[in-house]
């Protein structure tokens, strides 16, 4: 099993930034990749980035390039995803989310993830 706690959520002003972190504990998978979702009020949950505990690219959304950057740290098992010139329209719940050893498919697929964190609220002021 693998347990995965968010942080970092809160409320900023557009244009601001934040920084999320997500605490991997219990059995982590090395060749597997950690992704960031979000949800927002009367919408789907929504694919924002990855990145693979292994390194090699980070994927992100069209929505959050230039602006998001995901990265890990391993000796931690943490995994971050700095947000800057954060709009509106990010504001959210974003989830951290991790795939399972045996997943191979697209990292952009809610489905691929096996194990979610409990979420963390982000709301972009005006």
């Amino acid at each position: 099993q693998v347990q995965l706690a968010e942080s970092g959520g809160g409320l900023v002003q557009a244009g601001g930034s934040l920084r999320l972190s997500c605490a991997a504990s219990g059995r982590t998978f090395s060749g597997s990749a950690m992704g960031w979702f979000r949800q927002a009020p009367g919408k789907e949950r929504e694919f924002v980035a990855a990145i693979n505990w292994s390194g090699g690219n980070p994927y992100y959304a069209d929505s959050v390039k230039g602006r998001f950057t995901v990265s890990s740290d391993n000796g931690r098992n943490t995994v971050y995803l700095q947000m800057n010139s954060l709009k509106l329209e990010d504001t959210a719940v974003y989830y951290c989310a991790a795939q399972g050893p045996d997943y191979s498919g697209s990292h952009y697929y809610s489905g691929g993830y096996g194990y979610w964190g409990q979420g963390t609220q982000v709301t972009v002021s005006s």
